[in-house]
């Protein structure tokens, strides 16, 4: 599946990714391949990304968190995620 996350200044990342886990309003929820269409605010947390590496020119953005499982994770303060047909776009502040 493939995630574009964006912010006001900068494309954050794009690429194809395994899954992707997020800080929305009622708490911690996790998109795989294949998940229902969904539109949802998010909270200020971390947007954690499973691949299995991130391309150079959005490493820098990333921290890792899991050497085991390959998990990255972004900061945000606030955002909206669209996903539908195993594509997926986080606007995030």
């Amino acid at each position: 599946m493939n995630i574009k996350i964006l912010t006001p200044e900068f494309v954050v990342f794009e690429g194809d990714v395994k899954s992707v886990l997020l800080p929305g309003k009622n708490g911690d929820f996790h998109i795989m391949k294949d998940h229902a269409a969904i539109v949802a605010s998010l909270i200020g947390g971390k947007v954690r990304v499973f691949t299995n590496e991130i391309d150079d020119k959005y490493a820098k953005n990333f921290t890792k968190e899991n050497e085991k499982e390959s998990v990255f994770s972004f900061p945000v303060k606030s955002g909206v995620i669209e996903f539908s047909n195993n594509k997926g776009i986080i606007l995030a502040e």
